[in-house]
């Protein structure tokens, strides 16, 4: 049986693209996984039925994670459902794309707040129960955009690059209570999100990947599971770029 079987997982924007990989792939290593969920309630929900239908277990959480107030509820209602949170993935984002100099202060605010302060706010809230556990592992899903930065996307590049820094704090203040933090920083991965993008910008993206495709969700959740295992426990405070190369 798979060390990590019935440990408590909670992901972050798990209704669609990498948060429903992420929380499938948990499920299917015998995580109890909380799928949280902002407006996706129809997705997280086949997501949750997915796994519980392959003899896991699963179930889903509304919250907006870029509110404090709404973040310690959603903590207290997948504590009271599974007991206390030992996985945190925090996947939840949002873009908002425009150029800095057309850049409106409610585009900046936005993204800062969901991708940004939610991982502030999620990791704050469970970190005192994983110090008294001694045992926890925190991972975060950063982007080659905060590696290199983006044009059109200064709110995007600059939440995800803050998410590192977060991270590597979070880590240097864990590490001696058996808790792990990394960031995860996906390409190019076909979703939702990216499916909105011109044709140009695509083939653009695809040219700069030397591994020759566009990442998948999977790719990105089996590196998840990876670093939130105990396979992982002596690696904290790292990015891992699963980019096909596009970075390095």
């Amino acid at each position: 049986m798979n060390a990590s079987s019935g440990r408590v997982a909670l992901v972050t924007g798990a209704g669609r693209g990498i948060g429903r990989a992420v929380a499938l792939e948990l499920g299917a290593r015998g995580y109890r996984v909380a799928l949280n969920y902002q407006n996706s309630e129809a997705a997280a929900a086949e997501a949750a039925e997915i796994i519980r239908s392959a003899g896991g277990s699963a179930f889903t959480a509304q919250a907006d994670v870029s509110r404090p107030d709404m973040v310690k509820r959603l903590v207290d209602a997948v504590t009271n459902e599974f007991g206390p949170i030992e996985v945190l993935v925090c996947n939840a984002g949002i873009t908002r794309d425009n150029l800095l100099i057309r850049m409106k202060d409610s585009e900046w605010d936005d993204v800062i707040r969901t991708n940004l302060s939610s991982v502030y706010y999620c990791a704050q809230a469970v970190t005192r129960g994983m110090i008294k556990a001694r045992f926890g592992r925190i991972a975060a899903i950063s982007s080659v955009s905060g590696l290199v930065g983006n044009a059109g996307q200064a709110n995007y590049a600059a939440a995800k690059s803050g998410i590192l820094g977060l991270i590597k704090s979070i880590a240097r203040e864990t590490a001696g209570r058996g808790i792990t933090a990394n960031a995860i920083a996906p390409g190019y991965v076909e979703t939702d999100m990216t499916s909105k993008l011109p044709d140009e910008v695509k083939t653009a993206a695809l040219a700069r990947i030397p591994a020759g495709r566009y990442g998948t969700p999977e790719d990105v959740a089996k590196a998840v599971a990876f670093i939130v295992s105990d396979e992982a426990s002596y690696i904290t405070g790292q990015s891992l770029a699963v980019d096909g190369g596009m970075t390095m």
